[in-house]
């Protein structure tokens, strides 16, 4: 699943800092990808999807997760 360019990792609650730091580091260009991440948990991931879905639907641009 692709993560949009806008995401911005310091704003994502539940988000944990060694988390926020590698994937501002790395900037993942999918959930595969920020999977991969070490110091990224499956509870991250999480996060992220549930921060997609409900980010989503309030941009036009956003790539949805499904």
């Amino acid at each position: 699943t692709p993560l949009p360019g806008w995401i911005d990792y310091d704003s994502v609650p539940g988000l944990r800092n060694e988390a926020r730091e590698k994937l501002n580091a790395v900037r993942p260009v999918t959930l595969g990808q920020a999977s991969r991440i070490a110091g990224v948990t499956a509870g991250d991931i999480a996060v992220l999807i549930v921060q997609l879905r409900r980010d989503g639907a309030a941009r036009p641009d956003a790539a949805l997760v499904k």
